[in-house]
This record gives structure tokens, C-alpha cells and sequence, in this order.
């Protein structure tokens, strides 16, 4: 799906292109791809660079065509191992042609288009417009990291309750989410230290640059903060378990070893020898006897050693 948008005095759809129009492709149809590259002249390896949910954030030129691929974060709809994630969105430069690619629906986008049309005074030029994408996306992984922590939160709480496997493996999930945008941030962070010096910047923009930077800077910082909660509290937790499956196996052997005694005194007079009590009316009440005595010394030794 495509719309053409005027950029000049806030933000307003157009029904076909137009000079220095700003293209949005969202989630590439066939019809999409033509129209770029037949009526645009792009080259098609951008597109196939874009789709690539693996590109990096990184610049590249062909031909006076600019190509600037930013990771953004996503948040998958389906039940996935990484509920959050990062995926690239293309900016492709060249003249009057302006034009992001994105091959997934995101918040992001919604919500840019929502708050440039807030304020009513479009963009200054394309350059302008990709900083100002720079800033939304730092933004926005903001947002998705106040979300990480508020889940990270609740699955605390719950395994301060009742350790289980179902919380623990959310946690696990997000710690992979946090990787990437750790990994997509850097990247974001390169890209933006080359762009001030491969794009004409003028005041407005180094102004703008600034701004990027000290969100990205916040957001790279988040991550690692959240990042070492998570390994924190990932080792707390599996020192827990394993200091109950101590526990548990210290018990267990405690109660085999009281079962031994018992077992050893009735093996001894079960043996088919002469013990001297086999005529004995008070035979068998002694072995029970002598098993309650020594188990009871047993368990006092027990308890003097601290074993329990």
C-alpha cells in the first residue's frame, strides 16, 4: 500500500505523485514494487536490501539514488520467541523523490504521520524529514522498553510467588529482545554519525541531529540498564532453584538414611541364622524396639550436626 503525501504546510494525502511529494509504501505489494521502479526508476536492490528483516542499519549510494536503512522496533502480533524485535525501514533519496519503505504495518509510522500532521508544518526539506524519522524511532524504543520493564516487572512478582517455568521463559524472551535492540541502536547510532556528514545539514538540522543523539544515547543506556536486571535476575532465580533442588535432595537422603536403620536392624534379625531370640516371646517387640532406639540416635545426631 502506497500514499502520496505533501510535506510543504503539515501533512495532506494526494492522490498521485507529485514532486518533492513524500511516497510512504507500507507492507510492498507487487503493484508497489512496478510503481517504483517503473514509474520512479529506483533501483531494484533496494527493495530486496529493505526486505531483508536481517539488514543492517547502514548508507548507500548508486547513481545518485541515496539508500539509508534505520532498524525500528517492532512488536510481533503472533505468539513468537521475541515479542519485541527490530526491523528495517528504507528512506530512499534522489532529487524530488522522497520515499520510506516499510514491509510491516508498525505503530511508528502511525504515529509519526499523526504527530507531523499535529503540528502542522510539514518538513523543511527530505533531510529534514529523516532526522526526523532518526527521532522518532529513538522515541519509540523508549516507549517499547518501558514496556519490556513493566512485563520484566510482573513476571518478578509472580516468581517471587511460585517459581515457573512459564515466567522464566518469558523472561529468557526478553532478554533476546533487548540483544536486538541493543545490536539495532549501535547500529542507528553508526548511521547517524556518517549521515552528518553525507547529507547537506544546514543550523535547523544540526539542532535536530542533537536532539537524536541524546535519545538514542537514553535508549542505548535503557537497554543496558534492563539488560542487567534481566542477567541479574535470570542468575537470582536459577540460584533459587537450585538451592531448593538442594534442598529437596538433602531431604530425600535424610529420609532414605532414617529408612536405613529400621531396614538394617530388621535384615539382621530376618536372616535365616541362629541369633539366640528365634524362641523369644519378646523377640520381635526388642527388633522394634532397637529400630525406634537407634533411629531416635540416629535423628538426634542428625539434629546436633545441623543436617536438619
Amino acid at each position: 500500500m502506497r500514499t502520496f503525501w505533501n510535506t510543504k504546510r503539515g501533512l495532506h494525502t494526494l492522490e498521485t505523485w507529485q514532486p518533492n511529494c513524500w511516497v510512504q509504501v507500507t507492507c510492498t505489494t507487487k503493484d508497489d514494487a512496478a510503481f517504483l521502479q517503473d514509474e520512479l526508476h529506483i533501483p531494484d536492490y533496494f527493495l530486496d536490501d529493505i526486505a531483508d528483516t536481517d539488514e543492517r542499519a547502514r548508507y548507500d549510494y548508486d547513481d545518485g539514488w541515496v539508500l539509508i536503512i534505520l532498524r525500528i522496533p517492532y512488536v510481533k502480533e503472533v505468539r513468537s520467541r521475541t515479542p519485541y524485535t527490530t526491523i528495517p525501514l528504507g528512506i530512499i533519496l534522489k532529487g524530488d523523490v522522497c520515499i520510506t519503505v516499510c514491509n510491516f504495518e508498525t505503530n511508528l509510522m502511525i504515529d509519526f504521520v499523526t504527530y507531523q500532521q499535529k503540528r502542522g508544518v510539514g518538513f523543511t526539506d527530505s533531510v529534514d524529514m529523516v532526522f526526523r524519522l532518526f527521532l522518532s524511532s529513538a522515541v519509540w524504543y523508549l516507549k517499547r522498553l518501558k514496556q519490556i520493564n513493566t512485563r520484566i516487572e510482573a513476571a518478578k512478582q509472580h516468581l517471587d510467588r511460585k517459581v515457573d517455568n512459564a515466567d522464566l521463559i518469558s523472561l529468557s524472551r526478553l532478554q533476546d529482545s533487548l540483544t536486538y535492540f541493543a545490536t539495532s541502536i549501535r547500529g542507528n547510532e553508526t548511521l547517524l554519525s556518517k549521515l552528518k556528514f553525507k547529507l547537506p545539514v544546514d543550523e535547523l538540522d544540526a539542532d535536530l541531529i542533537e536532539d537524536v543523539s541524546i535519545e538514542m544515547n537514553q535508549a542505548r543506556e535503557t537497554t543496558g540498564i534492563y539488560s542487567n536486571i534481566l542477567d541479574s535476575t535470570m542468575d537470582t532465580y536459577a540460584n533459587i532453584i537450585n538451592n531448593n533442588m538442594s534442598t529437596v535432595m538433602k531431604t530425600l537422603t535424610l529420609v532414605s538414611m532414617f529408612l536405613m536403620v529400621p531396614t538394617l536392624v530388621a535384615s539382621f534379625f530376618g536372616m535365616n541364622l541362629i541369633n539366640g531370640l528365634e524362641d523369644k516371646v519378646l523377640g520381635f517387640p526388642f527388633a522394634i524396639v532397637l529400630s525406634v532406639a537407634l533411629t531416635a540416635l540416629f535423628w538426634w545426631y542428625s539434629r546436633r550436626k545441623s543436617w536438619i
